[in-house]
């Protein structure tokens, strides 16, 4: 009677060790995709604080350049520099989607 007992025993031990042995490298894989998901995100994220940052930039030297000027006016220069901005965010966008 007692060997029946070891011997159920054992197999239910390993009915269920070798499921979970199999399952295990699976998870692992998953991971490694995820993170380096995660890190493209981030990397197009940074890309597109640059451009809007580097669009913030052109818009205040060409807004200074145009008030040194007398061919357009304040709104004028202004409408200009807001522009410029809003172009380096459409492309911010396109960066971010890709």
């Amino acid at each position: 009677m007692k060997w029946k007992a070891r011997l159920q025993l054992g197999i239910l031990t390993v009915a269920l060790t070798v499921p979970a042995i199999v399952v295990t490298p699976t998870v692992g894989y998953a991971q490694t995709d995820s993170k380096e998901r995660r890190d493209d995100r981030q990397g197009d994220r940074q890309d597109s604080r640059d451009t809007k940052q580097d669009g913030r930039q052109d818009a205040r030297t060409n807004k200074a350049a145009c008030k040194k000027g007398d061919e357009k006016t304040r709104s004028e220069c202004r409408q200009d520099s807001r522009d410029t901005k809003q172009d380096s965010r459409g492309t911010a966008r396109d960066i971010k989607k890709d």
